[in-house]
């Protein structure tokens, strides 16, 4: 027979084999296995018929029984952006300091409630009320019913006019007498020191005591002795706190500045005198620490007295139109710092991931060259911990 079909079938007669599958050991050679079979003549078409599926059953076997696919790695969750730490910083100002709950208020009622609270003189007494758990409502009612003598003992002839022991009893009474850290607000009183005019920043043991040097206004209050060292009113250093909210971990800090500005004119009286004094070595200074808050709000108060306590009812209200004007610059900054929080997250992610992947593969760049040609894959995942 000299025709296709004829060598075809004898070629399979002399050799008879089955295709088996390639062998993983070379990854190349054919598996094959000779059996007897009888002669038999194909027509051409059916020849080349059997050599295609011969060929095809080869290719089909060459696929390794032990190559396992890669799993597709889990794509992990992008981790929540947490709620942005917001901290109030509350300055001092005497009665104008009314004008921080109405701030506090507007914060609350529009969803921006702070977690950390710091506060200079009159802000240290609102701040500590606030951080005690009384909502802005509470402060307000409590406010109202404030009785000017239960905060001031008159005291002549003793470095002050005003003692100060009975603002400190106040406080301690509407904090249930808890020290700072128990409180249910991270809280910082400011004041100063006054051997050395370092700022003092009071976040453990008596509030009332802290607050009570946060407000010890040179002339007007006595100075407060604590661990053997004298304090007096934070204004001096810090007039609105904006480093100590950081400090107690503030992302966003929203300022109160109710500070007065100097006006040009002499002031009239010992505690008009004192207030001016007071206004001039701490405007420099607050201009300063101002710089560094998210956003500052500027309650409509510098005309009411530091004594005037018939005016709280206006503070408050000054407080709370200041903080709504404010209201677009805060939501429009918190937006900002989400944004900056959502793009660090995702592109530490994305270090994360490109780490992973790069260990995975020198992982399976170290098998040996018979579990490459065998497709074998390295168990690469990092042990459990």
């Amino acid at each position: 027979m000299t025709s296709f079909a004829v060598m075809a079938a004898d070629k399979l007669h002399d050799v008879g084999f089955s295709w088996l599958s390639l062998s993983h050991a070379t990854g190349l050679a054919l598996c094959w296995r000779p059996f007897q079979a009888p002669l038999f003549i194909m027509k051409p078409r059916n020849a080349r018929l059997l050599l295609s599926l011969a060929l095809f059953g080869l290719l089909a076997a060459c696929g390794g029984e032990n190559t396992k696919p890669t799993p597709p790695q889990a794509v992990r969750p992008a981790t929540p952006v947490k709620p942005v730490k917001i901290g109030v910083a509350l300055g001092g100002g005497a009665a104008k300091g009314f004008a921080h709950i109405g701030v506090i208020k507007m914060l609350e009622a529009n969803g921006f409630e702070p977690v950390v609270v710091s506060g200079t003189s009159a802000g240290s007494v609102v701040g500590a009320l606030y951080a005690s758990g009384m909502n802005a409502f509470d402060m307000q009612q409590k406010a109202v019913a404030l009785d000017e003598a239960s905060i001031r003992d008159l005291r002549l002839f003793s470095g002050g006019l005003i003692q100060g022991q009975k603002l400190q009893d106040y406080v301690n009474t509407q904090v249930g007498n808890k020290p700072a850290e128990q409180l249910r607000k991270p809280f910082a009183a400011v004041a100063t020191q006054l051997e050395t005019g370092d700022r003092a920043v009071f976040v453990r043991g008596n509030v009332g005591q802290a607050v009570r040097a946060s407000s010890s206004i040179p002339g007007v209050f006595e100075p407060v002795s604590i661990g053997g060292k004298t304090y007096v009113d934070g204004g001096v250093v810090s007039p609105v706190p904006v480093d100590a909210a950081r400090q107690l971990g503030a992302e966003f800090v929203i300022a109160v500045d109710i500070s007065s500005r100097a006006s040009g004119q002499r002031p009239s009286g010992l505690l008009g005198a004192v207030n001016q004094y007071i206004t001039i070595m701490g405007q420099r200074l607050g201009e300063q620490e101002l710089g560094r808050a998210d956003v500052v709000i500027r309650p409509a108060v510098l005309d009411i007295g530091a004594a005037d306590f018939e005016q709280r009812g206006r503070a408050i209200l000054e407080g709370e139109k200041a903080a709504m004007a404010a209201m677009p610059q805060i939501r429009a900054g918190i937006a900002r710092l989400q944004q900056a929080q959502t793009a660090a997250i995702r592109t530490a992610e994305a270090r994360t991931s490109a780490a992973q992947a790069e260990a995975h593969q020198r992982c399976q760049d170290s098998r040996t060259r018979i579990e490459k040609l065998r497709g074998v894959e390295k168990n690469c995942s990092a042990p459990a911990r």
